[in-house]
């Protein structure tokens, strides 16, 4: 594990820096705005959301909306895991392969 040599201002320190700066305008860059993102809307077809409603009653889930959630988030998490793996094995290779 690498060790930084270079150590980062304690919190008192970096305290008084933006308290002498406060009223200085010049000290601060522009205002960052954030806005909420809007709610996404996907069209499906009357058969895929009878399928959806029946397992969301299958899996007792409060409603349709809360399984569909459940199930896309779970399916995230295993693409990302095997995203992961699949670069985790590829680095391997890659660097076997380095004389």
């Amino acid at each position: 594990m690498k060790t930084r040599t270079k150590a980062k201002p304690q919190q008192a320190a970096i305290d008084k820096i933006v308290i002498a700066q406060a009223d200085d305008d010049a000290a601060w860059t522009t205002p960052v705005r954030i806005r909420k993102a809007k709610a996404a809307s996907v069209p499906f077809s009357a058969d895929l959301v009878a399928r959806a409603a029946f397992f969301a009653r299958l899996h007792r889930e409060a409603s349709v909306e809360a399984w569909l959630k459940r199930v896309i988030q779970e399916r995230i998490d295993l693409e990302e895991a095997a995203f992961t793996g699949l670069k985790r094995e590829l680095s391997a290779k890659s660097q076997e392969t380095r004389p």
